[in-house]
């Protein structure tokens, strides 16, 4: 959910990296992007829903596989994305940061470096 969608989709190509599929409405109220595979619905905050800039709070975190996770992070940094976990490697075997963006959604970018089994790090698997 966005306040302002056509300033939602130039920021996110802009920043992060998204490339624009489609636009809905006029003036737009809804777009699809992506980066790579991951694939995001945009829309315009509603009654009944709201952006966290809005609510004054995270209303979820998406987390987005990047090959060019080194080279993002300095990107955005450089271009003054708000950065809420700098550049590291967790027990889990990913090296990933974090960003909001212009209306406070969080996006954790992520790259796969080394295999490491869920119990190594304190989680259980439920499901094979």
């Amino acid at each position: 959910m966005y306040e302002d969608v056509p300033a939602a989709i130039d920021w996110l190509g802009k920043i992060f990296g998204f490339e624009e599929h489609y636009r809905y409405g006029d003036p737009p109220d809804g777009a699809q992007m992506h980066l790579g595979n991951a694939w995001i619905m945009l829309r315009k905050a509603r009654p009944g829903s709201a952006s966290p800039a809005q609510i004054g709070c995270e209303t979820q975190s998406l987390t987005v596989f990047v090959e060019d996770v080194d080279e993002r992070f300095q990107h955005l940094k450089d271009a003054g994305a708000r950065i809420v976990e700098q550049l590291h490697e967790p027990p889990y075997g990913e090296l990933q940061f974090a960003a909001l963006d212009l209306e406070g959604h969080h996006w954790l970018f992520s790259r796969h470096v080394r295999d490491v089994a869920p119990s190594d790090w304190g989680a259980r698997v439920v499901h094979a």
